[in-house]
């Protein structure tokens, strides 16, 4: 990558970063999102745990993609569309090339949704998918953890977060590859 293009990526990783911490009206939790049956599902998480894969092998499997970098809450706990092109990185952690949705097979949200579920997960090699219950407040403190804003205003996030998280179902597991667990996962939301 040239110069300009490392400046301009770094450019846009802050620009992105200090809208995330100064929003008035919404929260950004770091977090993959897709939406199934009208409703949102997230994945709070850091860079490189996988979130980005498991966003692309649910879209692959039919979901609605809404974003790969963050879920924006509005006040009402709505998650609403953020659909960047996925930063989908190499087997080696390269940096991410970036993809769009389309290329994928998939579509983009274009509508607000009702957060629906929060997975948390991380990919561990060899790892078997068994999603065990999350309680709300166990759900909570892992978007807060993930929440730009969190530490700074934390008076402002806590009741988005409060309301986005008591009508959603919570769920945790380590996961293997994204691909096998993508169909289960939308079979089990299915299920509920």
């Amino acid at each position: 990558m040239s110069s300009g293009g490392t400046l301009f990526t770094a450019f846009h990783r802050h620009a992105e970063l200090l809208t995330a911490l100064r929003a008035r009206d919404c929260l950004f939790v770091h977090a993959g999102v897709v939406g199934w049956r009208g409703r949102a599902l997230i994945i709070p998480g850091r860079s490189m745990t996988g979130k980005t894969t498991l966003v692309s092998a649910l879209v692959r499997a039919g979901a609605t993609y809404y974003s790969d970098e963050f879920a924006v809450l509005d006040k009402a706990g709505h998650v609403h569309p953020y659909p960047v092109p996925l930063s989908v990185r190499g087997t080696g952690g390269e940096p991410g090339v970036l993809t769009p949705v389309e290329s994928l097979g998939g579509q983009a949200g274009t509508v607000p949704l009702p957060l629906g579920s929060i997975v948390v997960t991380r990919y561990q090699p060899s790892a078997r998918w068994r999603p065990r219950p999350l309680s709300p407040a166990r759900a909570l403190l892992a978007c807060m953890d993930n929440t730009v804003a969190a530490q700074r205003d934390p008076e402002s996030t806590m009741p988005i977060l409060r309301l986005a998280v008591l009508g959603a179902h919570a769920i945790e597991s380590a996961r293997g590859e994204a691909h096998t667990v993508a169909p289960l996962l939308l079979q089990q939301l299915d299920g509920r």
